[in-house]
């Protein structure tokens, strides 16, 4: 097996450096950006009219962006981002020429992809609809027409606080492979420095999808990999999605909220709940499901990480190796690397079990947005946001699954893993001959009298979500917190009426000002925005909705407030339970179930409940503060802007109810 260190060194080393100044280009150089960049925009204009290729198109638009991104947020940091802007632009120019070009005779086979060595591609993300680039490294015997499926390697950088779009287009692309390797490598950009959660996390999926589009991936061997804030993504991707890979290798990183911040005070217990969505310690025993390494260099803080995941694995009797690189920073040893990128590539070529295997699962998890692996998926928890575990073992003639639950309410199991299955000690009804044997999986629900499966009518109505009005759950992508929101496709509605409360409205648009720039800024995206009586059908059924104002600034608003968990009174009130408070100074910010479209959600008055300051300090910030609903006392400032202070936070229960006091 040949190793290509070249490579792997030169992506795993990217660890956290701080900001240099930023220095604006000079006249001369702007010019040249400014007149380029006007330029590729009318050629992908040009090209949009002409129906090209969509995935081709953002091949290109991607150059463009990178440069409107650099220009918009002034992020020349140093002298070179100027030369690298106008090399990207010179690069997006030539894509342009060659699609134009090509188009009749190549038309979705764009002649810079594919190719040996490292290339930029990009996507239209369904979040946004925004361009946002990857890369992609080929090895040399790489043939497209062979019907080879490779392995791929996923890695995930370091925080850089001056990373953008163009330093990682300057990083990757054109590069040529020094050495040899025998996988596929996509190295995500992950909308800069988010540690890979909220946009950041569908980023790698949909970065995945669109590689698996272009070129033969085999789905049984995808290492997961990264360095820093890369290795805080991979244990948080990889203990969260144990069935995606067939390895995953975390180096340094953040496992936990409270030691990496060197929090002193304890955190509330709302956030106590909260920061368990992403502190991976936390979910240790899903490296059951995949083999896992961490590594750490002796004088590094952050071998605190992989320190910890291996003890608290070995608490529960699975095993992580730890790597402790001698004498060693922030950095990968020599010696450890070799050691690390050896155990990827055995577990790679061993591959992930096929269905119905594996035979054996331990799966934990707190949140119903990390909610499956490999053939059980935990529809419904009783408690929200307590530890809920699923524990299965099938027999070896397939006879029985064996599975233990804690806090499930509602568990999904894939028919054909066994004849019949016992949970919490009942027999209940076979799997294999459950129901008309239509679908592919059999679905459970625990009662007060014990479990009970579904039949085929229930099963569809459930997975159709068509529950009565009053019977709001708690699901997958459908639990909440606010910040849910934020990882799927999103219209911002923005109010045209006469609000009930001036101080309110004034307050709603600032905040939608605040969460625009932010998002704009740190998630490298413009928010879609549609007026209140502008929002379509289509809009309200393939969106989340975040909607500011009133009942009387925003007619989409005035259509839901009666079956939202609130009150909110033309006269100036707001009441939450059962508490009044003077909308002259206080404003609500929730997520609900959309009572217009149930499967999607409502946000009102929200963006990110974590902010500018929270994005500069550390990622680790990066964990959500309001729950799902918040009530927010506002003051001006004598500047600008709003004091803001929350009265209450709170979690909805598993029916999206208040939970009782």
């Amino acid at each position: 097996m040949l190793l290509a260190f070249p490579v792997v060194l030169t992506v795993l080393l990217v660890c956290q450096f701080p900001a240099t100044d930023v220095k604006d280009p000079t006249a001369a150089d702007d010019a040249i950006i400014r007149q380029k960049l006007a330029e590729l925009d009318q050629q992908v204009a040009t090209l949009k009219t002409a129906r090209v290729d969509k995935a081709d198109l953002a091949d290109v638009e991607l150059f463009a962006k990178a440069a409107e991104w650099c220009l918009r947020h002034h992020e020349f940091f140093e002298p070179k981002y100027a030369e690298w802007t106008i090399a990207a632009l010179e690069a997006g120019l030539k894509r342009a020429d060659m699609l134009r070009a090509g188009r009749e005779t190549r038309p979705g086979n764009a002649s810079w992809f594919p190719k040996a060595g490292s290339t930029v591609l990009g996507y239209y993300s369904r979040v946004d609809g925004s361009v946002q680039p990857y890369a992609v490294t080929l090895p040399n015997d790489f043939d497209a027409k062979s019907e080879k499926r490779w392995p791929l390697h996923v890695e995930l950088h370091g925080r850089g606080a001056n990373l953008n779009e163009v330093r990682f287009i300057h990083q990757h692309d054109g590069k040529e492979l020094k050495g040899e390797m025998s996988w596929i490598q996509l190295d995500v950009f992950g909308r800069t420095n988010n540690a890979y959660r909220w946009a950041g996390e569908t980023d790698v999926f949909e970065a995945m999808a669109d590689l698996k589009r272009r070129v033969r991936i085999d789905d049984l061997r995808v290492t997961l990999r990264g360095f820093s804030m890369g290795g805080a993504g991979v244990w948080h991707l990889g203990m969260h999605y144990p069935s995606l890979w067939s390895s995953i290798g975390a180096g340094a990183g953040f496992v936990d909220t409270v030691h990496h911040l060197k929090l002193t005070a304890p955190l509330s217990p709302l956030h106590q709940k909260l920061t368990k969505i992403y502190d991976a310690q936390d979910y240790a025993l899903n490296a059951f499901d995949v083999p896992a390494i961490g590594y750490g260099g002796d004088q590094d803080p952050q071998l605190f990480a992989a320190k910890t995941m291996h003890e608290k694995a070995e608490e529960l009797g699975i095993s992580i190796p730890l790597l402790i690189g001698p004498g060693t920073g922030h950095k990968f040893h020599p010696d450890s690397l070799k050691e690390f990128v050896a155990f990827l590539l055995e577990r790679s070529d061993r591959g992930r079990p096929v269905f119905p295997q594996p035979s054996r699962l331990k799966f934990v998890t707190y949140t119903l947005k990390y909610n499956q692996c490999e053939w059980i998926t935990i529809e419904e928890q009783d408690r929200p946001y307590e530890r809920t575990v699923v524990e299965a073992d099938v027999d070896a003639d397939r006879q029985t699954a064996r599975i233990v639950t804690k806090n499930v309410a509602i568990l999904r199991v894939l028919r054909d893993v066994a004849d019949t299955a016992v949970i919490d000690g009942e027999r209940v009804q076979a799997l294999r001959g459950a129901g008309d044997m239509l679908d592919s999986a059999v679905y459970f629900e625990k009662r007060p009298e014990g479990w009970f499966s579904l039949d085929q009518d229930h099963s569809r109505n459930y997975v159709a979500s068509k529950w009565p009005r009053g019977e709001l759950r708690k699901r997958h992508d459908l639990q909440g917190p606010i910040d849910d929101a934020f990882m799927e496709p999103f219209v911002c509605v923005v109010p045209t009426g006469i609000p009930w409360s001036d101080p309110l409205a004034k307050w709603a648009e600032w905040s939608f000002d605040r969460f625009a720039h932010e998002f704009d800024h740190r998630m490298r995206a413009r928010v879609r925005v549609v007026k209140d009586l502008e929002v379509t059908r289509e809009i309200l059924l393939n969106n989340h909705l975040i909607v500011f104002g009133d009942p009387g600034s925003n007619s989409f608003l005035a259509k839901i407030v009666d079956d939202l968990p609130i009150k909110w009174m033309r006269e100036g009130t707001l009441e939450v339970r059962g508490q009044g408070y003077s909308t002259a100074e206080h404003g609500v910010a929730m997520i609900y179930p959309n009572p217009l479209s149930p499967q999607k959600y409502v946000v009102i008055n929200s963006g990110h409940t974590f902010h500018e300051a929270q994005f500069v300090q550390s990622n680790a910030n990066l964990y959500p503060r309001l729950g799902d609903i918040a009530v927010i006392r506002f003051a001006p400032k004598i500047d600008e802007g709003y004091q803001e202070s929350v009265l209450r936070a709170d979690l909805f229960d598993a029916r999206w109810q208040f939970t009782v006091e």
